[in-house]
C-alpha cells in the first residue's frame, strides 16, 4: 500500500515545462458531470438522496463506471465495494498516482460534497486524452464505498478498512436503522468485488473537495490547501432516568434524563469553547425514549462530536468530558454511560504534494490559502498508508450537508485545474 518512491521523487523536465503552460481542464463539461449525477437519488429540496449501498448508489456508480470506461480507463472492484479507475501510463508497472473522494451522499445532502472530487478526477484524465498527454505513471480515479457513514456508522468506513484500521469483517456486520447489513447490501446492489481491501499499491493520492466551511468565501480565496485534518472523537452516550408522568410527579422527584442531556450539551459547548480556534465541539445525533408528549424522558442516546487538529487538545477535551458527565447525571438521579465510537487522530498532508498545489495554484493565478480541514474525508485514513493531500474550493455560505449546499462552475474548474496541474507533475509527464 506504500508508495514505490516517495511522491517527492524527480520529476522530468518535460513536466516542469508542461504544467507552466497553465493547463486547464473543461470546466462546462466537469459541470455537466455534476449536474447529470445529481439526477440520480434527488433530493426534496435541489439536493441529493444517494445514501450508501442503496439503490441509487448503485446506480450512481453504474453511471460513473460507463462514464470512465468511455474515457478509456479500466475498473477495478475490491470487497467493500470501492471502485478503482485506471488510466494507464507509460511504464505500467509503477505505483499509480490516485484522485479520490466519495459519491454517497447524506440523506438531505448536496450535489457536490464528495461528487467533486470523484468526477473531478474523471475530468482530469478526460483531460489528459483530449491533449495527447501521456505520463509514467498510471492515474487512477476512486470512489470510496460509504464516506459519510450515515446508514452504516463509522464514516470513512471503507477507505478504513483500505488503510487497515477498520476490520473487513466489523465493517461488514454493521446494520442500519432497519437492522440490513452491510455486507448483505454490498451484495444486493451487486457491488461487492473480489481484490482484497488494501492490496493495492498508491504512490500518492490527491482528494479535491469542497471546503463544507466559510472560510475560502469570505477571505475571497479560491483554493484551500488543507495541510491538516481535524481529528475526531465520536462518543455515544446514554444517560438513563425515570419515565414518570409529566403531570402528577413533582418536580423534586424526578429523575429526568432529558435534563442530563440538556446540562451535557452545554458541557461540550463550555469545553469545545476553552480551545478556541483549534476545536470544536457538538451534540449532533439524538434519541430519546419513550419520546412522548406527557412522559418524563426516560433515556437519551446522543453522540458527543469532538474535534481539534491538535490531538492533545482532543485528548484534553475528551478526558475533561468523560470526567464531569457522570457527576453531572448522579445529581439529576441518573446513570451514565459512554463508549467511543469513531475516531481518528489529526493527519498532516504531505508537505510535497502540498508544494505543488501551492505552486500549480501560482501558476494559473488563482489565489489560495492554507486551511484545516473541519470535516473527516478519506484521504485522512488513506494518508495512513500513502502520501497523500487534499485541495478544497469555497462553498456559499459554508453550507454543506444540507440539500441548499452551492458551489459555482467557476469555482470548480478552478480547483479542478490545480488538481490536473499537481496530478500531471506527479505522475511525471513523459509525451506531449
Amino acid at each position: 500500500m506504500t508508495s514505490d518512491s516517495g511522491a517527492g521523487s524527480a520529476v522530468p523536465t518535460t513536466a516542469s515545462h508542461l504544467t507552466s503552460a497553465n493547463i486547464r481542464i473543461d470546466g462546462a463539461r466537469l459541470w455537466d458531470s455534476l449536474m447529470e449525477m445529481a439526477k440520480i437519488g434527488p433530493g426534496i429540496a435541489g439536493g441529493n438522496n444517494r445514501q450508501t449501498l442503496t439503490d441509487e448508489d448503485g446506480e450512481g456508480r453504474r453511471l460513473f463506471q460507463s462514464w470512465c470506461e468511455a474515457a478509456g480507463m479500466v475498473m477495478s472492484v475490491d470487497q467493500m465495494g470501492n471502485m478503482f479507475l485506471r488510466h494507464e501510463g507509460a511504464e505500467p508497472d509503477l505505483d499509480p498516482v490516485y484522485i479520490g473522494s466519495h459519491l454517497d451522499t447524506q440523506p438531505t445532502g448536496g450535489k457536490y460534497d464528495g461528487v467533486l472530487g470523484v468526477l473531478a478526477g474523471l475530468e482530469v484524465v478526460r483531460s489528459i486524452r483530449d491533449l495527447g498527454i501521456k505520463t509514467r505513471r498510471p492515474i487512477v480515479v476512486t470512489n470510496w464505498t460509504n464516506e459519510e457513514g450515515t446508514r452504516f456508522a463509522p464514516a470513512m468506513m471503507a477507505s478504513g478498512v483500505f488503510a487497515g484500521v477498520i476490520s473487513q469483517e466489523e465493517a461488514y456486520d454493521k446494520r442500519d436503522a432497519k437492522g440490513k447489513r452491510f455486507g448483505d447490501e454490498l451484495a444486493r446492489i451487486g457491488w461487492k468485488g473480489e481484490e482484497r481491501p488494501g492490496d493495492r499499491k498508491i504512490h500518492a493520492m490527491f482528494e479535491y473537495h469542497i471546503e463544507q466551511g466559510p472560510i475560502l468565501e469570505a477571505e475571497g480565496k479560491d483554493i484551500g490547501i488543507v495541510t491538516h485534518g481535524q481529528g475526531l472523537r465520536w462518543i455515544e452516550c446514554t444517560v438513563t432516568g425515570k419515565g414518570q408522568h409529566t403531570g402528577s410527579t413533582p418536580m423534586r422527584m424526578r429523575r429526568n434524563a432529558g435534563r442530563g442531556l440538556a446540562q451535557l450539551t452545554e458541557l461540550v459547548h463550555e469545553i469545545a469553547m476553552k480551545h478556541q480556534p483549534d476545536a470544536v465541539g457538538a451534540i449532533g445525533h439524538i434519541d430519546i425514549f419513550p419520546n412522548s408528549r406527557n412522559i418524563i424522558v426516560e433515556k437519551a442516546v446522543f453522540t458527543v462530536d469532538f474535534r481539534s487538529h491538535l490531538l492533545p487538545v482532543l485528548l484534553s477535551m475528551i478526558e475533561e468530558y468523560l470526567a464531569k458527565a457522570p457527576a453531572i447525571c448522579e445529581a439529576l438521579g441518573c446513570s451514565f454511560e459512554a463508549k467511543i465510537v469513531g475516531q481518528f487522530d489529526p493527519p498532516a498532508f504531505d508537505e510535497v504534494l502540498l508544494n505543488r498545489i501551492r505552486a500549480a495554484a501560482d501558476r494559473l493565478g488563482y489565489s489560495k490559502m492554507d486551511i484545516v480541514s473541519g470535516a473527516g474525508h478519506d484521504a485522512c485514513w488513506i494518508n495512513k498508508v500513502a502520501p497523500t493531500v487534499m485541495i478544497m474550493c469555497p462553498c456559499v455560505d459554508g453550507l454543506s450537508h444540507n440539500e441548499a449546499e452551492e458551489i459555482s462552475p467557476d469555482w470548480a474548474q478552478m480547483g479542478a485545474d490545480v488538481l490536473l496541474n499537481a496530478v500531471l507533475e506527479t505522475a511525471e509527464v513523459v509525451e506531449a
